[in-house]
Order: structure tokens, then sequence, then C-alpha cells
């Protein structure tokens, strides 16, 4: 028995990916609109219809039009407009007890590119205790430009933008709530992303200083500890020791994420997330959702 799918929005980034990490599958079938057709509702209806399982990757306020069309089929929606929706899922598998949810659900929101890796370095800390939930936390990163979009890729491409620069200044990056209400905190993070010329890969840190911190943390042993033990067994998440030198692009073209802790061995402490920012941090976490909504083997299509 095959899953229909429709992706509605396949030739952007994101939905390219996906396609490509589906379309070689004898237990998916995609549903397609023809090109033509790709902003005629009445042909996307149509393909809605026909789905079993649609995964929208389209900007924001179109997201939201979709859904309305969509009717009863089960999305996964790639976009940031239902991330902290109480009526959608989120969909991070690795967050306590959330297969089950995402397994049952009709409607899915998957986890944004920065916020995957916040989120999986603070929940198992704030979870332990080891970070409390009002702690004034830094998190820094750096993203390749792909997750800019097509306008920020052609600049790339055209080599018209900088090699590295710093955005989101004002501290209202759009994935500060989905960090905040998943991540553990009630408190908003300080958060200072980047963008480097390099097409996909990701790297996130989340700075420390441990004598800030409730009980005895020698050097990052504990915080460590509490990460191995939360990700233990996980088909996608490993926690490794680093070397002298961190590579935001280990992990591309895959959907695993590498955490790794640093520090000087007197308190002060940084934790890094590496991913891909269009496999993990996007595609590749879609797919994942999609394998447990379907009961699919949830590494079928993925490495």
């Amino acid at each position: 028995m095959t899953t229909a799918v429709f992706i509605d929005g396949e030739a952007g980034t994101t939905g390219l990916q996906i396609r490509d990490r589906l379309e070689a599958r004898d237990d998916i079938s995609l549903v397609s609109v023809p090109t033509e057709h790709r902003k005629d509702a009445a042909a996307r209806k149509d393909a809605f219809a026909e789905a079993d399982v649609s995964i929208l990757c389209l900007p924001d306020d179109a997201a939201r039009d979709a859904v309305i069309l969509a009717g009863g089929t089960r999305i996964i929606d790639a976009s940031t407009a239902h991330r902290t929706a109480a009526a959608w899922v989120y969909g991070m598998p690795e967050l306590p007890g959330q297969r089950d949810r995402i397994r049952d659900a009709t409607r899915v929101a998957n986890v944004g590119c920065y916020a995957t890796g916040s989120i999986a370095m603070l929940r198992p800390l704030t979870d332990a205790g080891l970070v409390p939930h009002d702690h004034g936390v830094v998190l820094t990163g750096v993203s390749g430009y792909t997750g800019g979009g097509k306008a920020l890729i052609a600049e790339y491409e055209a080599g018209t933008a900088p090699d590295l620069y710093l955005y989101a200044l004002t501290q209202s990056h759009k994935h500060i709530p989905e960090i905040m209400k998943y991540g553990g905190l009630t408190r908003k993070p300080l958060f200072q992303p980047m963008v480097a010329n390099f097409a996909q890969g990701m790297m996130v840190q989340l700075h420390l200083h441990a004598d800030l911190l409730p009980g005895e943390i020698a050097g990052h042993a504990r915080i460590e500890a509490a990460l191995r033990d939360f990700y233990h067994g996980d088909p996608f998440v490993s926690v490794e020791m680093a070397g002298d030198r961190i590579d935001p692009q280990a992990t591309r073209d895959t959907n695993r994420m590498i955490l790794s802790v640093q520090g000087d061995g007197a308190g002060r402490v940084t934790v890094t997330a590496v991913l891909d920012n269009l496999g993990k941090g996007a595609s590749g976490t879609a797919v994942q959702n999609l394998n447990i909504m379907i009961g699919a083997k949830e590494t079928a299509g993925l490495t």
C-alpha cells in the first residue's frame, strides 16, 4: 500500500529536497500539479483531496491559506505559521512523547532550522533542571545562505552578497517563540544569527556560565551527561567529542545532528549543534515526520 503525498510548493528549495527524498520510494506516490497550474486554487484543491498527506513549503500567509484549501487532508507545514499554535503538533520528534503525538496528528508544524539546534541543546538542560526556565540564555549561530530563500541564493550566486553578515539585530528572529516554548524558556533569549558564504550547513551555539546555574557543575560533565541521556538511542542525534575546529557543513545532505560540549574546565561552557539547515533543519525532518505519521520506518529515505 502506498501513501499519496502532495508537496505544495515543490519548486522551492525545501520542496525540491523533500521530493528528492521521496520520489524513489515504493511506499510513496507523489501527487503533482502541472507547472502552469501551481498557483491555481482549483488544481491545488484537487491535489489536496487526492493526497493522504500534504507538505506545505510556502511562505507563512500562503501556508495559512493552503490549510483552508486542504480541507481534512493531513498536513505537515514547513513554514513558521503554525509552530506555536495550540491546535498543531510540533514536528520535532526528539522531544519527550512527541513521536506519539506526531503519529496521531492531522496537523504537524515542522520545526525551524535554528530552532532545531537551539531546542536540541536547551530542552535536555531545562528538563534536567541544569538551566532554569527563566535563565538569561545566549544563543549564536551561522547558517548557509540557502536558508534565506531564492532572493538570497541569487545574491550569493551572483557574488554580490558579503562572505558573512549578521541579521535579526533587533532580537526579533522568527524562531524565538518556538525556541522559548519548546526549549523550556520563560525569559526571551539573546539570539544572534549569521549567514555565511556556503550553501548548506548550520552551527548553533549555547553559551553558559556554569557558576550562574544551580547545583555544582564540574566543568561541563553534567551538561554532557544530560545531553547523552536525552538522546540515547536516537536515530539521528548524537553527542560527540569535538576537535579544535567545528565545521558547520559536517552533516550536509543528511538528517543528522551532532551535539558537542566545549569549555575551559573552569565554568565557561559552550554547547554546539551542527546540522544541515535544509536537511535536519527543514526537508529531512519533514520526511522524518511523514514517516512517523504513516507508520513507515522513521529512517526511510534519510541518511
